[in-house]
């Protein structure tokens, strides 16, 4: 399970025990919020809608720890630590000026997540990061679901000053010029954070793993997508030949890139041995539009991804991934606690044989 920001909590680390969970990823960020989040959570807007993160301090060795023996209170590992901070490296996004300064705090707090036994940092090399979405009330029964339409909507609004991944990292500065780079200058730049980063988190025993573009489409809010065709994740694994470059690996975002095959893909990534772990998750449709739905009701087979996760020996760990909310007190909890269980009776029931699985997930569909 991920617990984020104001999710990582004792409550909610004894709510993940109580469902059988032992590992979590976290998010550290604690983001004010400088926006009215209303039209977006009713869906008359796209998002999501974050915050300000411009006084974040580094996450240190102290406030790993912390977590890490609150969680461990609850019987639970941390699996990975996900997303650093906007503002911790914003200039190595854009290319300003303070990127050599930001590299090396982020080489500070990889060495401190080792020694704290983090063993894996998930990142998304992203400038206009995850939006374009709408929370409207079309999952199953009315459940409410994230919306991408790229028609619906001004994909290249452009992003304001002093923003990325919609994250206010500083002020906005009158005049300022918009955030437009090209895809060859963003490549160029993700290039140069694997080749400052990467010995780092060898030296620390920790793997950088790199999520794909959600939503996987060419250009957003007038910015270029790096991992939004399959192919592209080869390309950022031949940057730099090792095993801390590796994969947060979203079956979602994959499964919306067109012409994607989830399960050749699957395949193909499990054996190589560069998935870190597993965003489980399913959509329906593709870019350029799709919705996320509940695990067991998209267009994926997920007993069939983890049947080939277990064929090619994958080990890691799989985290339920923008579960839509239940209608009920605790539309969160309620959400989590379905696909975690679902996830567990996929596992529990991969050692079955091939004919055995087809019978119980046709048995599962027709009830």
């Amino acid at each position: 399970m991920t617990l984020a920001g104001e999710r990582l909590t004792r409550d909610n680390a004894r709510f993940a025990a109580q469902l059988g969970v032992t590992d979590v990823v976290v998010n550290l960020g604690r983001y004010r919020q400088v926006q009215d989040r209303t039209p977006y959570l009713d869906g008359r807007s796209v998002g999501p809608i974050l915050g300000d993160c411009s006084t974040e301090a580094l996450w240190d060795f102290d406030y790993m720890t912390e977590i890490v023996r609150m969680l461990a209170e609850n019987g639970l590992r941390i699996a990975a630590l996900e997303n650093f901070a906007p503002n911790f490296w914003s200039d190595i996004l854009l290319g300003g000026p303070d990127r050599r300064q930001q590299m090396e705090a982020l080489k500070h707090l990889v060495r401190d997540a080792g020694k704290a036994g983090i063993p894996i940092i998930g990142y998304n090399f992203s400038i206009a990061g995850v939006w374009g979405w709408r929370r409207l009330p079309i999952g199953r029964g009315g459940a409410i679901t994230s919306v991408f339409d790229s028609d619906g909507f001004d994909a290249q609004e452009p992003i304001p000053d002093g923003m990325v991944w919609n994250m206010r990292y500083r002020p906005s500065q009158p005049g300022a010029k918009l955030v437009q780079p090209t895809e060859d200058e963003l490549w160029e730049r993700l290039a140069w954070f694997l080749e400052e980063l990467v010995p780092v988190a060898e030296e620390a025993g920790v793997k950088l793993a790199a999520h794909p573009d959600d939503p996987p489409v060419d250009r957003l809010r007038g910015t270029p997508r790096l991992v939004n065709k399959p192919e592209k994740y080869d390309r950022l694994l031949a940057l730099v030949d090792s095993e801390s470059n590796a994969l947060e690996y979203c079956i979602g975002s994959l499964q919306e890139m067109p012409g994607s095959d989830i399960y050749e893909l699957t395949r193909m990534h499990a054996r190589s041995g560069k998935i870190a772990y597993v965003h489980f998750r399913n959509v329906k449709g593709k870019v350029p539009r799709y919705e996320e739905t509940f695990v067991d009701n998209g267009d994926i087979d997920m007993a069939e991804i983890v049947k080939i996760l277990r064929d090619e020996g994958f080990s890691g760990v799989m985290v339920p991934d923008h579960v839509p909310d239940i209608q009920c007190a605790a539309p969160w909890h309620a959400g989590m606690a379905y696909t975690v269980g679902y996830m567990r009776s996929l596992v529990g029931n991969s050692h079955l044989s091939d004919r055995e699985g087809k019978r119980l997930r046709r048995y599962s569909r027709s009830n």
